[in-house]
């Protein structure tokens, strides 16, 4: 423990020890027979019992917590009240009571009185300690470091200047005023230090007021009480003890009349400083929701209530933009007729005023309002608009003329300011979730499209075929799926989809299920080739199917290839899709299949058929069939020129003899020299299909 603690914790059993010095001393000065037993102490044992005394008290509430308790000054100043004023009002019970006893038991003995001497001297002391240590939390509450300094050498100063008090000395006047008076130059400039004065409501500084008055009230029933004591003839203490108490209640006073002074001069400006202190709480409000993420409508009413409540605006209403309805409709209205409202929206637009700032602080001194004869005086117009759009318009009015000023128009141009970033803010952060839930669907939906496509091509010992598919977007529209027949023949369809995305996903998921639907066994056939519908049949049907579950602006574009290896033939169907690119190898030479055919979902009814049309073909050894999707011919170079058939036709010219995924690669690898650069315009799919130069025995 350190000095500094061992003495703090000193200063109470040393003040109790110094008053029951005092109280003795007091009472062997006021009774004659304790006196002629115990003789009489010299003065100078008072003079210090109550110097150790006062000292004690001071320093144990100097080595207290600060009082204030936060911000809490009307606190403060009501524990004072309740607290010194208290032990004031004992102060002045004990003295009556004294003058009851003195009145029905007239005596010389002056013991009695001794002991409410010394009573309310200690009540009086422990006051002054407890008050002055109050006013220092308030002067020094937010002071400077050169504050602190000063108030320590005030304090310092004043000790000094009250203990010489309690000498008998007696100092010339031309000393003693002076130093008087600078002591009290310097108290009262301490004294002006009320900045915690600045953060009280007009409530709080009525209240503050009381609360002083009633500590100056009780500073004067001490003051009263020693000034009058002081005069009595039993009065047992020094006459330098008084001097000493009232030079104190001096001091303590500076403060509280200082204070009462400077919250008595701000009432006029309390409304001011509520009013911006509501304003400072409106935007934090508007910042608390914008932190939140809360709902364009709870801005809105949050706008709308604190414009209203910091301006006191009479009568209110907010327009808000239906970008849905491109109108203008009213959020919110607070004490105006809708009838009202509409007549000043349509003369201010007559004007060309509605959505632009404006202030008129004389209605009915102006033309066109003058004649809507309404209640109101001021009006404030304050459009909530970006850089990029407008969201609405706030009115408000008061009945009184001159009722807005510039202050207001700042503050709302504030509100305003701060709503639209929220509002955008929130429309940002929508559209994020938005996107961020498109990106989840659109990795499903390309999840699901990647697993349309089969992973494992058929192989067998007649042909060979190489296969490519790249996306555009996350989810294209190309697909293509193999079957297995029976009687070795395989079924081929390649298609793309229009549109992209979660839809063609979709589109492809039902093209897949109708390709194995209809392609299925049908157990009523009377031959084998009649069990499995002929490419052009198959395009009628799903056509037919797809007519329930596409869009009216969708379609699709297929072929269909069954091919029968063993009898060395293929039959195909196109539906709108790109021209088979094929190689004869005994002719050797490259040329197109240039079949018609209608896309899918195109017609809608029976006449469907009659726009498609079946192919046979029979290939040869080392045929190569090559089938793509358009997005393959139609990819753009950097002059945006396009690939086009043509380039795919001399690139099956040069590579025919290749193998299939040889073929394929030499493909791609022009088509990438190509659009060097480019972005891929749309889906590519390729598949090479090459028959082998050596056929298999067919089977008999």
């Amino acid at each position: 423990m350190t000095i500094r603690q061992k003495l703090e914790t000193a200063f109470l059993p040393l003040m109790l020890l110094s008053w029951m010095v005092l109280l003795v001393s007091t009472l062997l000065h006021a009774s004659p027979a304790a006196a002629s037993r115990f003789g009489i102490p010299p003065n100078w044992v008072t003079l210090t019992a109550q110097a150790v005394f006062v000292a004690a008290v001071f320093g144990y509430q100097r080595a207290q917590a600060n009082l204030l308790r936060g911000t809490d000054f009307v606190g403060l100043l009501r524990r004072l009240v309740l607290g010194p004023g208290l032990l004031a009002t004992i102060c002045v019970g004990l003295h009556l009571l004294e003058r009851v006893v003195q009145f029905k038991h007239p005596a010389t003995d002056r013991t009695f009185f001794a002991i409410v001497y010394t009573v309310n001297l200690g009540l009086f002391v422990i006051f002054l300690a407890f008050t002055n240590y109050a006013w220092r939390s308030l002067v020094l509450f937010r002071a400077s470091e050169r504050l602190q300094r000063e108030w320590i050498w005030f304090e310092v100063l004043l000790g000094i200047t009250l203990l010489f008090r309690l000498l008998s000395w007696q100092f010339p006047l031309y000393f003693t005023l002076p130093v008087l008076g600078a002591l009290a130059f310097f108290g009262v400039y301490l004294s002006g230090n009320q900045k915690w004065v600045a953060y009280l409501n007009r409530r709080q500084k009525l209240e503050a007021v009381m609360l002083q008055g009633a500590i100056l009230l009780s500073m004067t029933i001490f003051v009263a009480y020693f000034l009058r004591i002081e005069q009595d003839p039993r009065l047992v203490g020094p006459a330098s003890q008084h001097a000493f108490l009232v030079l104190t209640v001096f001091f303590a006073t500076f403060y509280a009349v200082m204070g009462l002074l400077v919250t008595l001069f701000n009432l006029p400006t309390a409304g001011v400083f509520e009013q911006k202190r509501e304003e400072i709480l409106s935007l934090q409000r508007l910042t608390q929701l914008i932190q939140r993420g809360q709902t364009e409508e709870e801005v809105y009413a949050m706008l709308f209530d604190s414009a209203v409540q910091t301006v006191e605006a009479d009568a209110a209403w907010l327009d808000i933009l239906d970008t849905e309805e491109d109108a203008l409709v009213t959020y919110q209205r607070h004490n105006i007729a809708e009838a009202d409202s509409v007549a000043i929206r349509r003369l201010l637009a007559d004007y060309n005023l509605g959505q632009i700032e404006y202030l008129n602080n004389d209605l009915n001194n102006s033309s066109g309002f003058r004649a809507l004869g309404l209640e109101f005086e001021a009006l404030i117009v304050m459009p909530l608009r970006s850089t990029k759009r407008n969201y609405g318009t706030l009115y408000l009015l008061k009945r009184q003329r001159q009722g807005f000023d510039r202050e207001n128009m700042s503050i709302l141009q504030t509100f305003t300011s701060q709503t639209v970033l929220s509002i955008e803010n929130l429309q940002l952060m929508a559209r994020s979730i938005q996107n961020e839930r498109v990106q989840e669907e659109l990795k499903i939906a390309s999840s699901v499209q990647d697993s349309l496509i089969p992973k494992n091509l058929p192989t067998d010992n007649w042909f060979e075929i190489s296969s490519h598919a790249l996306a555009a977007k996350e989810v294209g529209g190309d697909f293509y799926d193999f079957l297995h027949l029976p009687g070795r023949r395989l079924a081929i369809l390649i298609g793309d989809v229009s549109g992209k995305g979660v839809t063609a996903a979709f589109h492809m998921a039902q093209m897949k299920g109708i390709f194995h639907a209809l392609m299925q066994e049908n157990p009523l056939a009377r031959t084998e080739r009649e069990k499995f519908p002929v490419p052009s049949k198959f395009m009628s049907q799903a056509n037919t199917a797809l007519v329930h579950c596409l869009e009216k602006s969708s379609f699709i574009t297929a072929s269909l290839y069954i091919i029968d290896y063993e009898h060395g033939g293929f039959v195909f169907a196109r539906a709108g899709h790109c021209h088979t690119l094929y190689y004869h190898s005994i002719k050797e030479e490259v040329s197109y299949f240039r079949t018609a055919g209608l896309g899918l979902g195109i017609i809608r009814n029976e006449s469907y058929e009659r726009h498609i049309k079946n192919q046979f073909y029979d290939y040869n050894p080392g045929d190569v069939m090559v089938i793509y999707t358009d997005g393959i011919v139609e990819a753009r170079a950097a002059d945006q020129s396009e690939y086009g058939e043509e380039r795919l036709k001399q690139m099956l010219e040069r590579t025919y003899y290749l193998s299939a995924d040889e073929i394929k690669a030499q493909i791609l690898e022009d088509l990438a020299e190509f659009s060097r650069g480019q972005p891929i315009h749309d889906d590519q799919t390729l598949l090479v299909i090459k028959f082998r130069a050596s056929q298999p025995e067919p089977s008999i």
